[in-house]
């Protein structure tokens, strides 16, 4: 794995009227990585997210992305990184009215592709999510929870993005269905050299998926680590999510015998 930052989060601010949410926050997310975001509730891991993406705007600090100013960019640089990243949000966020291969198309729409070519990128990307290939044609409320998130994975996935950030990949989903969506994250990663920013409460996710973990509390990030040097913390949230009785079921192989 290359070891220089692709993210890049210097001094940032985020707050919603006189909450602050965010004060000082500093985070590296390197290339090629699956980094891991956790935090109690309120701690803002999908506020971070969203601002990252541009989609809410700090109060201060600044953004950076493959070396493009996030907050500022140039003509160019916006132009850039409208496809280098792909979201995938907690609940999928599918047009309701359009199919899931209508869905996958919509990033590739301002793309000078004809509808053909559209059609079976979408296909590539939908078999690429692990749906069956008649998820195609299907309409969101005909999926189940999970073919919900793999639709909204291929439409992350639809530009062929460097970065794909994922919120909460794995709630509400069933612990055969969440193994699952692990081992495809972590497969594609594999597979794609994507650089994937992951936010997640899910412990068995961690394990099975993440290089680094970044951890977010007292309106910062205030460690960064493998699992194993997490745990040997003694701030006591930190202490106490990585050492719990959850924790070590997820960590320790002697619990899963």
């Amino acid at each position: 794995m290359v070891s220089d930052p692709i993210i890049q989060i210097r001094g940032l601010r985020t707050q919603f009227g006189p909450k602050v949410i965010h004060d000082g926050l500093d985070l590296d997310v390197m290339r090629g990585e699956i980094l891991g975001v956790v935090g109690g509730s309120g701690t803002g891991k999908s506020v971070l997210l969203r601002s990252i993406v541009g989609l809410l705007r700090p109060a201060a600090g600044t953004i950076t992305v493959d070396g493009i100013d996030v907050l500022a960019p140039s003509a160019e640089g916006r132009a850039r990184l409208g496809g280098l990243w792909g979201v995938m949000f907690q609940d999928g966020a599918l047009f309701s009215t359009l199919t899931v291969c209508e869905n996958v198309e919509v990033p590739m729409r301002p793309l000078d592709l004809s509808p053909p070519v559209r059609r079976a990128l979408a296909e590539l990307k939908i078999s690429m999510s692990g749906l069956p290939p008649d998820a195609g044609d299907k309409f969101p409320s005909e999926l189940s929870g999970g073919m919900k998130k793999r639709a909204g994975l291929a439409r992350a996935l639809a530009l062929d993005p460097a970065i794909v950030f994922l919120d909460e990949p794995t709630a509400g989903l069933d612990p055969i269905g969440a193994a699952e969506f692990d081992r495809l994250i972590r497969g594609l990663t594999d597979a794609l050299g994507l650089t994937v920013f992951l936010v997640t409460h899910d412990l068995d996710t961690l394990h099975a998926c993440c290089d680094r973990i970044a951890v977010l509390a007292e309106k910062r990030v205030l460690a960064t680590g493998t699992i194993a040097e997490l745990r040997r913390l003694s701030h006591p949230w930190v202490h106490d999510y990585f050492n719990g009785p959850r924790a070590r079921a997820a960590f320790d192989p002697a619990t899963k015998a």
